[in-house]
């Protein structure tokens, strides 16, 4: 370990000396910032037991669950995590809470959540044992269950790591989820919290929860405060006040697993008493005299510095309004490091909202106008933020309803006219993919940049070397008897032709290998002029939407003789597609029973035991896709890739392409920043194949590494032969 402070002054002459080494390191973390930042650390990693037992205590009372808590530590439980009388109530509102829960009519209940590990099963069956034996002395209001099965388990933590969503996701429009940690001795956790229970009835807080890590003393709780109401923010101020007081009389911490910040930084003083929070003041003033790091923070002389600069959440759209800011979609976008993240396109939103209620329409209007490419044009809309938010927040959505409310009725009309010959316009761009590929790419670049001059960036895409012809038509109608599903073959292979000249597309790699494996498919009249619509919903196009729907689902209804087979589609966009224009329509509608199966789901399942593979690959490098993983389709993928391959790599650095449909021929800068990373690790490695599940994401990675990506079922097909 070894850093320099402020001054410069090296500290390496510590490193032999380990005590002053340890401080130094303790005094580095504890001073959040303020004393300088670590710019390097190595991390001591903890093993994890491979066997894990988990059950749910549930108890009469708060008072009796937290007194069991020093029984259950020395009986060597791993985890013990309470949840007070609010979150089982939340949790049976849920619907999706463990029978222990649902079965009792919940008054003063509390539980906890518990949990041993093994180093093998033989290991963990004695630990359960001894658990079990113990729970025999405990005054229970239901069985524990306690299980090591993965399904049962999962549901159990459902109910405590979804407590934050159930109720930050339903608080009021305009209030703050604010969610704070304390931390008391073991033997004062019940009091404690059924004072802290006292004061939210005081302050009149409704459905604030108490849950936390019981085994530590550690209480989080959940409050709803609109914090522009000056009525809120003095009732906020009353509670802090006597919630420091109940804390600290109690022998505890304002803080226990978070930072002290700004918000606890006016009552440290009152915590550590005036000696040490002087020691602290002239530590500060040695090694930070400037002020220069973490202003305010740990330590602040203004007594309500807590109360200033907070968040407020003017109420603006539905899904603006559920967010709590907590930055979980962050990793997961495609335009993280481009323009913005799901969050901050929240934020945005809150900022051009907040900037109308004060009457600052000309901030309001620079605002918007910066929105509409940071915010909106490079939004990939792939709702992969909806896989890490704690309250499902699909920012596509909102996208997507800003795109139909500013496009115009002339767009509209051009869309909807489209859906009406969408076999026309499916040859026109393959024919003039094919054009642009027989001529220099200049020709073709030069021209498409010169319409984007004129109509916008956002409406014509830019032509790009790396595009291939224009692909066949799609599959020909079959009807073959006994069939077991209909294909329903994505228009975009019929643009966008194959890597190689010749080679089958995904569908008639799928034809062929249900052939081989003796496994019947129909293919409908009337599939050339149909869509899954993804191309309308994404630009917020809703006539030529709800046009599409009024197509492709009656032909697909008729097809499956009224929903008795399965629709087997080969994009895996296009699947996700399919079923959200189900969703969409009428819940009424005949076409509500149409069953979707992507084509990689399809052959893992039924085609894959029946085939035989050829000469295997050394290895294969996967590019999953985010409809193929809102789909559970990466099995599947994985599957089929280690019938075909000796190594089967998804990259670590994965994430969304986000080419989008045409999104990536639109703001090619949005795709090239979101396979950066992908890109560069893939061309560290040399694999004798590429493949994922999706056209137009194989033409996204293609670009962004030069490596020729095809369908995984173009794989296969070429394997089984």
């Amino acid at each position: 370990f070894a850093m320099k402070n402020t001054m410069g002054y090296g500290l390496n002459a510590f490193l032999d000396e380990t005590e002053p080494v340890r401080i130094l390191q303790r005094l580095m973390i504890g001073s959040e910032g303020t004393l300088g930042f670590v710019a390097e650390a190595v991390l001591r990693t903890v093993e994890i037991a491979p066997e894990v037992a988990t059950g749910l205590l549930v108890f009469p009372t708060l008072l009796e669950a937290t007194s069991a808590v020093p029984g259950l530590v020395e009986i060597g439980s791993a985890t013990v995590e309470l949840m007070d009388a609010t979150s089982l109530r939340v949790a049976q509102a849920s619907g999706t809470a463990p029978r222990q829960i649902m079965d009792i009519d919940v008054a003063d209940h509390a539980a906890l959540l518990v949990e041993y590990n093994g180093s093998s099963p033989e290991d963990l069956a004695e630990r359960s044992g001894a658990a079990r034996e113990h729970f025999v002395g405990l005054d229970l209001s239901a069985d524990p269950g306690l299980t090591s099965d993965a399904a049962a388990r999962a549901g159990l933590w459902t109910v405590r790591k979804g407590l934050y969503a159930a109720v930050a996701g339903n608080r009021p429009s305009g209030a703050n989820a604010l969610l704070e940690d304390v931390v008391v001795p073991v033997e004062r956790l019940g009091e404690t919290c059924n004072e802290l229970n006292r004061l939210f009835d005081a302050h009149d807080y409704e459905q604030s929860v108490i849950f936390g890590h019981a085994k530590d003393g550690n209480v989080h709780f959940m409050l709803n405060e609109q914090f522009a109401d000056t009525n809120g923010l003095a009732r906020y101020e009353r509670f802090t006040d006597e919630m420091v007081e109940l804390i600290l009389d109690a022998g505890g911490s304002l803080k226990a697993e978070h930072g002290t910040g700004r918000i606890m930084a006016p009552f440290v003083r009152r915590q550590y008493g005036d000696e040490l929070y002087e020691v602290m003041r002239e530590l500060k003033a040695l090694v930070d005299p400037r002020g220069a790091f973490n202003p305010g923070v740990i330590l602040n002389d203004d007594p309500r510095c807590y109360l200033q600069d907070l968040k407020i959440a003017p109420t603006v759209e539905e899904e603006v309004d559920r967010c709590v800011e907590c930055g979980y979609c962050e990793p997961v976008c495609p335009s993280q490091d481009l323009t913005l993240t799901p969050r901050q396109r929240i934020v945005g939103r809150r900022e051009i909202r907040d900037a109308e209620q004060r009457g600052d329409w000309e901030q309001a209007e620079a605002l918007l106008r910066e929105y509409a490419y940071l915010g909106e044009q490079t939004c990939a809309v792939d709702g992969m933020c909806s896989t890490a938010c704690p309250v499902d927040i699909d920012t596509g959505d909102l996208v997507r309803r800003l795109r139909a409310e500013s496009a115009s009725r002339i767009e509209d009309l051009g869309w909807d006219t489209a859906a009406r010959r969408w076999d026309v316009g499916v040859r026109a761009a393959s024919g003039a993919l094919s054009a642009a590929d027989a001529v220099p790419a200049a020709l073709p670049r030069a021209a498409t940049a010169a319409a984007r001059a004129v109509l916008g960036s956002d409406r014509v895409p830019l032509y790009s070397q790396h595009l291939p012809a224009g692909g066949g038509p799609r599959p020909e109608p079959q009807s073959p008897p006994e069939a077991q599903a209909v294909l329903f073959a994505a228009c975009v292979s019929s643009m966008f032709g194959g890597s190689e000249a010749g080679e089958p597309s995904a569908a008639q790699a799928l034809l062929r290998l249900c052939e081989r494996a003796g496994v019947p498919i129909a293919v409908p009249e009337g599939l050339a002029s149909t869509c899954c619509g993804t191309p309308w919903k994404s630009k917020g196009m809703t006539s030529g939407f709800e046009r599409m729907t009024r197509t492709t689902l009656p032909m697909l209804w008729e097809a499956t003789d009224h929903g008795r087979l399965p629709v087997v589609c080969d994009a895996s966009s296009c699947t996700e597609g399919l079923e959200a224009m189900q969703a969409a329509a009428r819940p009424d509608s005949p076409w509500a029973g149409l069953r979707f199966v992507d084509s990689v789901e399809f052959a893992a399942q039924e085609l894959l035991p029946r085939l035989r593979v050829g000469q295997r690959l050394e290895s294969m490098a996967l590019h999953p896709t985010c409809s193929s993983t809102q789909l559970g389709l990466n099995e599947s993928l994985r599957k089929i890739a280690e019938a075909m391959a000796e190594e089967v790599v998804v990259p670590l650095e994965w994430r969304c392409c986000a080419y989008a449909g045409d999104r990536g021929m639109l703001h090619p800068e949005l795709t090239a920043s979101a396979t950066r990373r992908e890109a560069a690790e893939v061309g560290e490695h040399g694999f004798d194949a590429y493949a994922s599940l999706n056209r137009t994401c194989e033409l996204g990675m293609t670009e962004a590494t030069g490596k020729p990506y095809r369908h995984v079922l173009q794989h296969l097909e070429a394997a089984t032969r």
